[in-house]
């Protein structure tokens, strides 16, 4: 753990509870999240950062704003402070005061087999027992008779598929974090409002800040936490930060582990919404998706993204006279971003549009193997020259000169992509996920009026895609059509002002509820 040196004891007015994301890895979210925090210069925030391990992150991808205060780092995957394992050193003799805890993990285990709302149930018993005296630590519970005992029933009774090796790491990476989480609530930085990006680890982390402390808890989800980790899952991949220790546990095609981790992440969810107010999201679609997952829908708002329009406005005179053909796919190279359908499509653009070019412009480290993947089949396409990788740059100075905005993402939530190049005047074709439809075609009869800022087309279909870039680039009348509505579309329901100012009610609101009660001692 490192932690900045604080100025004053003064409590923070937000910390914000941040998983693998701002400020050591660039994208749309962690884009957010440095916009309100230089968008909201009158409070202050403390920073609590989750990640894997440390050797997952180099340096910060963000200059910190002079309104962080503070920021704390925590590694779930290694080890605890060492104030965690010298507790566990104290309580080594007494195994009967234990024992209620592992017949809460059992618990919790065995619902994780079946029924979400009995789990979810479990995992909060579990998260109050980790603090108080009677419960175990991260030490004993990785090496103690009693939990190695427990792992070994648990597998002769439940697991016949995959090697007991498997079954093992699997136990284990999913109740170590909770350790960790542990500790870190308790050693958390005072504030006003915690307020996480996700639900998850840190959303779960928030509930139990917020057990400790009785302090308001704010969540905002940009896309759906389990949703996504049911599209890694399925992919036999993982987050990026328990990559490499999950490859031991799903290195095998085995629906038991598999349904463990969707049922983790469902109840870790559903707590979650237990316990924060308000809850909110990016469009509609998605505040249906957390009340059908487990929401109250009275908690639940909608607060679309919005963006800074002088400093993308000012990108339109730059502009060449004539559209350009360059298709440009801004994000990160990895496998939700499907950037091999963009490599496709482009196969057949450069086919009907000879002199077309396709820019892939963001970080290829996340994710090593599959940027490798998508050189080679570049290089089997006979692409090369026009597929061009171009690692992370400064948006202002690509979006002048490409001609469309493709993105072919398998999931989204409300792409601040999107909007940037809308105000910059730059149509786009995107999959149809998350808000991508209603950013294209709009959202009430009065923003539909306003006519398609480009065109939506299935996942994973070079072939539509295509078709649909090459009508924008060869008909000037209809690129430019697109180009006005996108300008007046975002211009009309996406500017910062409207996003800093609802979460100005959101906090607002927050502090305003009654003093929650502490159901556990610290």
């Amino acid at each position: 753990m490192a932690v900045s040196e604080r100025s004053s004891q003064e409590p923070a007015d937000i910390a914000l509870l941040l998983e693998g994301t701002y400020p050591y890895v660039r994208g749309g979210v962690s884009s957010w999240v440095h916009t309100m925090i230089c968008g909201l210069p009158d409070m202050t925030f403390d920073l609590i950062f989750l990640g894997g391990s440390r050797d997952q992150y180099d340096e910060m991808k963000y200059e910190l704003p002079e309104n962080v205060v503070g920021i704390q780092e925590h590694f779930m995957l290694e080890s605890c402070a060492g104030s965690v394992i010298q507790r566990g050193h104290q309580r080594r003799a007494d195994r009967r005061k234990r024992k209620k805890t592992f017949k809460a993990l059992e618990d919790l285990h065995d619902r994780l087999r079946d029924e979400t709302g009995m789990a979810t149930n479990h995992l909060r018993t579990l998260s109050e027992l980790l603090f108080q005296e009677e419960g175990i630590d991260r030490e004993a519970f990785l090496t103690s008779p009693l939990a190695w005992s427990q792992i070994c029933r648990h597998y002769e009774r439940f697991s016949t598929e995959p090697s007991f090796v498997d079954y093992f790491w699997t136990v284990r990476t999913i109740h170590e974090p909770l350790f960790v989480l542990a500790d870190v609530a308790r050693n958390a930085p005072p504030a006003r409002i915690y307020h996480s990006i996700s639900t998850g680890y840190a959303g779960y982390l928030g509930m139990m800040i917020s057990q400790l402390t009785g302090r308001p808890f704010v969540l905002t989800e940009h896309g759906i936490y389990t949703k996504e980790r049911k599209i890694d899952l399925s992919q036999a991949n993982w987050i990026q930060e328990s990559r490499e220790t999950l490859e031991r546990s799903l290195n095998v095609q085995v629906n038991y582990i598999r349904q463990l981790w969707i049922r983790f992440f469902e109840s870790i969810g559903r707590i979650t919404y237990s316990s924060a107010f308000p809850i909110t999201s990016l469009y509609e679609g998605n505040r249906d998706r957390q009340v059908s997952d487990g929401a109250d829908a009275s908690r639940t708002r909608v607060v679309p993204n919005g963006i800074d329009l002088d400093r993308f406005k000012a990108l339109r005179s730059q502009r060449p006279e004539h559209v350009p053909p360059i298709l440009g796919l801004i994000g990160r190279v990895v496998p939700i971003k499907d950037i091999k359908t963009f490599i496709r499509a482009m196969r057949s653009v450069v086919t009907r549009v000879p002199e077309a070019e396709g820019w892939i412009i963001g970080p290829e480290e996340e994710d090593p193997d599959y940027s490798r993947e998508c050189r080679d089949l570049v290089a089997s396409l006979g692409l090369e020259g026009r597929v061009k990788f171009l690692g992370f740059q400064n948006v202002a100075d690509i979006l002048p000169q490409l001609g469309l905005s493709i993105l072919t993402s398998i999931s989204e939530a409300l792409p601040l992509v999107i909007l940037e190049g809308y105000a910059s005047g730059l149509p786009c074709v995107t999959t149809d996920v998350g808000a991508c439809r209603e950013l294209v075609e709009g959202n009430s009869a009065e923003d539909r009026a306003l006519g398609a800022a480009g065109a939506v087309v299935p996942i994973a279909d070079p072939e539509a895609t295509a078709t649909s870039a090459v009508e924008l680039l060869t008909d000037e009348t209809k690129w430019r059509a697109a180009q006005r509505a996108g300008i007046e579309r975002v211009e009309t329901y996406y500017t910062l002002d409207l996003m800093l100012d609802t979460y100005r009610g959101v906090y607002a609101e927050a502090l305003e509820r009654e003093p929650w009660p502490v159901s556990v001692s610290s």
